[in-house]
């Protein structure tokens, strides 16, 4: 089910989470294109073309899938940069975190996260959340025109 227009950027500092979470998606023949990148930083570069990806001809992605405890610079803050940018502000954001922290939640919606799903611990219940997370925002929600 490729979807050559939908592009996923994952933002995961976890590599066993980088790999389930790709693993998962390729289990439910999700294969649209997913950029990852490893801390809040890089996430802010590449979506503001800045760092190393300044002069990037890369697209914006059409999701972002979002950890909250990240290096460098932390998954809110990732979050509010996004939401504040009038190019941005549209992307869909998915928090995707193991933090269970009510504050965390609140403070995601505060700042307009899409959604925010606390990442299960079982695996074959992860598969079924990405399968779910996928079908959603890839295929059912209508995009936002660019």
């Amino acid at each position: 089910m490729l979807n050559k227009f939908i592009n996923i950027l994952l933002v995961e500092d976890n590599p066993d989470d980088v790999e389930l979470t790709i693993l998962a998606l390729e289990k439910n023949n999700i294969a649209n294109p997913v950029t990852v990148v490893r801390d809040g930083q890089e996430a802010l570069d590449y979506l503001f073309y800045k760092g190393k990806y300044y002069g990037a001809d890369h697209a914006l992605p059409n999701l972002v899938l979002l950890d909250l405890k990240l290096p460098k610079v932390d998954g809110i803050e990732v979050l509010n940069k996004i939401k504040a940018d009038r190019k941005l502000k549209l992307i869909p954001v998915v928090v995707l975190t193991s933090s269970k922290e009510d504050n965390d939640v609140l403070k995601s919606y505060d700042l307009g996260v899409n959604s925010y799903i606390r990442k299960p611990v079982d695996f074959d219940q992860f598969v079924d959340t990405v399968k779910q997370i996928g079908f959603y925002w890839l295929l059912i929600n209508e995009q936002a025109p660019k």
